[in-house]
């Protein structure tokens, strides 16, 4: 059975010391660990000598675990156009005097500082590195503004957007290789790849580096109309990560779409809102027999998102959820073998 993991990006609030036996409580068997608030600093784990061993300490004592680390925020300021917003999500020697070109740079070199924190982290693992080293991030773009065909958008304008992406992100993913670290985008509304055909071309301009790979996450496919069981199949050798998240759409008054109508989550406008794993309108049944089709091994980490619910309870009976439904995959005799005479 696959592990089941709380991805802590959104209970940065709370110090690992608060966080971590909260975690094991809830009945998870590990983490995903954010690069922000004090769960995993990139720097740190780099420069600070026994660093990487006391994180490994903490996670131990409460009987946890970790797969994968988070760069989301650093990794959203690579390649978007730079504003006053990114100053809250960035550490602020990434930020340094916000010259927009700067910020691009220094986020650069911080997901490549992220690749190589996550191989010494993963190496002093207990009993041994996972077999695959992942960091899970964004990637930003410089096109998501363009995202409607208005003014008139030709296919050149766009096509600059991705060859910017794959500029910046060849490099990055060079220095993945040569630690062996796996990239996996959550692909996302604001990120150059946001559905099937867009994470397509993101490869294109990778030319399918080999180290650039997706956190499959069916939430943020969902409510855009994108058959998310059909993307793991189309990138089946591409899945680097799982996130199970649950999504609510079409439940809205009819007044906002799916571009949200610049109201906030919650508003019962809306026509999507996050929800507690298994009480949206993702069918994760299909998703796990997809998992097990491409034989992903990988961890399901609960991004735990529903502003209607106690997150303590709504983390818990998530995964309890995910639990009951991941199921190991028949590896050995065919279901119906047994009717074979050489099998008797």
């Amino acid at each position: 059975m696959r592990k089941v993991t709380l991805f802590t990006g959104q209970w940065a609030d709370l110090s690992s010391e608060e966080l971590f036996p909260k975690v094991k409580e809830m009945g998870y068997d590990g983490v995903e660990l954010a690069c922000w608030g004090d769960h995993f600093d990139v720097q740190k784990a780099l420069n600070e000598d026994g660093y990487c061993e006391a994180k490994w300490a903490q996670l131990e004592k409460c009987g946890l675990t970790c797969f994968a680390i988070s760069a989301h925020l650093v990794g959203q300021a690579i390649c978007d156009l730079i504003d006053e917003r990114h100053k809250s999500i960035l550490p602020p020697h990434v930020w340094g005097d916000g010259e927009p070109e700067g910020v691009r740079q220094r986020a650069a070199q911080e997901m490549i500082d992220s690749a190589k924190a996550a191989r010494k982290f993963f190496d002093l693992k207990p009993g041994g590195a996972p077999e695959k080293v992942v960091v899970n991030g964004f990637t930003g773009s410089s096109i998501w503004h363009a995202l409607y065909a208005f003014p008139p958008t030709s296919q050149e304008y766009l096509q600059k957007g991705f060859d910017d992406f794959g500029t910046r992100f060849k490099v990055i993913m060079d220095e993945f290789d040569k630690v062996d670290v796996f990239f996996a985008l959550e692909v996302h509304p604001t990120e150059i790849a946001f559905d099937i055909a867009t994470a397509e071309r993101a490869l294109e301009a990778l030319d399918q580096h080999p180290r650039f790979g997706f956190n499959f996450d069916p939430s943020h496919l969902a409510y855009q109309g994108v058959d998310y069981v059909k993307f793991i199949y189309n990138f089946s050798d591409r899945i680097n990560h799982c996130h199970m998240k649950d999504v609510w759409f079409g439940h809205g008054d009819g007044t906002v779409g799916v571009f949200g109508g610049h109201t906030e989550f919650l508003d019962p406008r809306r026509h999507w809102d996050f929800r507690s794993v298994g009480r949206g309108d993702v069918k994760f049944e299909e998703i796990i027999v997809a998992l097990n089709d491409i034989q992903y091994d990988g961890p399901l980490s609960v991004e735990w998102e529903d502003g209607r619910m106690d997150r303590l309870h709504g983390a818990t009976e998530s995964c309890e959820y995910v639990r009951k439904l991941d199921f190991p995959r028949n590896t050995n005799l065919a279901f119906d073998g047994a009717f074979d005479n050489d099998a008797q």
